[in-house]
């Protein structure tokens, strides 16, 4: 029989900042969560002290506070996955008797339930920070036995070919009427976040895997080029020359800055796009609203409309956040991938070659469509001569 693929989403527990899995998770006062190290090499950044996500200003620098519920839920969930060996059989499965399946199959959304409620019970015995529970809790509760109740009578009506199928159906109904209960709140999760984090499906086992999935194709648009650029034939290469060419007049193009925009929009979903920048001294990738500016000397920063990486020089890396940020390096970076989660107003960096997070820009507002970016920078008395390849 074919595995379920309706999974416990893998951000439900993700830091915003990294995009892994919290570690040492830790609360801001305006609630949102964060790995410990994240959040404090970002507030100890020569910037605005404020969150990363909701922009909400701190003064003085905020105390963090270990948020011991998802430390207690993602330790409960790791120790699940220790065991997985053990032959343990789901009580929902009992016509065929299938193994319980942790961490790829439906068998994982009553582990969460479960762990959840009985962590909730003990910090409200402990005297703990968790609020305390209305008056219909215990009602919803019992609602949640009674369909988990009607799931494993169902299930057993169905042969294993339509196994998977209804499961997740009869699940996904399920959540819906759990967030239309309004529970109270678990941990610092908000009814209509953990409906969001439950909805979404993550498979891929890390983060690179996951935003590569989102790849698309990308060539440049020759009517944003610089008369200063040339660019190959196929229009997957771009490097600039000593000389400015005669071009048409184009309100489209960049006439002062060496800039140069992809063809290819997108105002909704995630895209991903990887672009090696092997042998050059000198250049700025990332996205930019349609809007932006061409003519004239052009600042990269978020305020124009531009999230982009810029390599100074060897050795020496920024993120354009308005101030500039320092990247620390690892290595030198030889292919560099964009992601753009456009609803989630995210924009991340990505070393390819050493699978690694380089920088995340979050808690970005657009409005437009996003266009790939591309600054190959001047020659540098062909220093810089290698060209940027898409």
């Amino acid at each position: 029989m074919a595995a379920d693929n309706f999974l416990l989403p893998e951000d439900l527990f993700q830091c915003s900042i990294c995009l892994d899995v919290f570690k040492d998770p830790v609360s801001t006062p305006c609630g949102h969560n964060f790995c410990k190290n994240c959040i404090t090499e970002h507030l100890n950044l020569d910037v605005p002290l404020q969150c990363p996500i909701c922009r909400r200003m701190f003064y003085p620098k905020p105390e963090l506070q270990t948020n011991t519920l998802i430390k207690d839920m993602i330790d409960a969930l790791r120790q699940t996955a220790q065991n997985r060996p053990v032959e343990v059989h789901c009580a929902v499965c009992s016509k065929t008797k299938q193994k319980a399946q942790i961490f790829n199959t439906a068998c994982l959304f009553l582990v969460f339930i479960l762990i959840v409620y009985c962590i909730s019970l003990r910090e409200a015995s402990s005297g703990g920070k968790l609020e305390k529970a209305d008056k219909n809790f215990q009602e919803q509760i019992q609602e949640i036995g009674q369909k988990i109740e009607e799931l494993r009578l169902s299930v057993q009506l169905c042969d294993e070919e339509e196994h998977v199928t209804k499961q997740k159906e009869t699940q996904m109904q399920f959540i819906e009427e759990l967030n239309m209960k309004e529970l109270s709140e678990v941990g610092q999760f908000s009814n209509d976040h953990l409906k969001h984090k439950l909805e979404e499906v993550m498979e891929t086992p890390n983060q690179l895997a996951r935003v590569q999935q989102h790849a698309i194709e990308v060539t440049f648009d020759p009517d944003t080029a610089h008369p200063g650029l040339i660019l190959s034939a196929d229009r997957k290469q771009v490097r600039c020359c000593d000389f400015k060419r005669k071009l048409p007049e184009n309100p489209k193009r960049f006439t002062e800055s060496v800039f140069v925009l992809g063809k290819q929009g997108f105002n909704s979903g995630r895209f991903y796009f990887e672009v090696q920048v092997k042998g050059k001294t000198k250049w700025s990738i990332g996205v930019a609203k349609e809007s932006v500016s061409r003519k004239g000397d052009i600042k990269l920063r978020p305020q124009n409309g531009f999230w982009t990486l810029w390599m100074k020089s060897r050795g020496e890396y920024r993120a354009l956040a308005g101030p500039s940020v320092s990247v620390p390096l690892r290595s030198a970076f030889e292919k560099v991938g964009v992601f753009v989660d456009y609803e989630a107003g995210l924009v991340s960096f990505h070393d390819v070659n050493n699978a690694a997070t380089i920088y995340s820009f979050t808690g970005c507002h657009f409005t437009e469509r996003l266009f790939p970016f591309f600054d190959p920078s001047i020659n540098n008395d062909g220093q810089n001569y290698a060209p940027l390849i898409i």
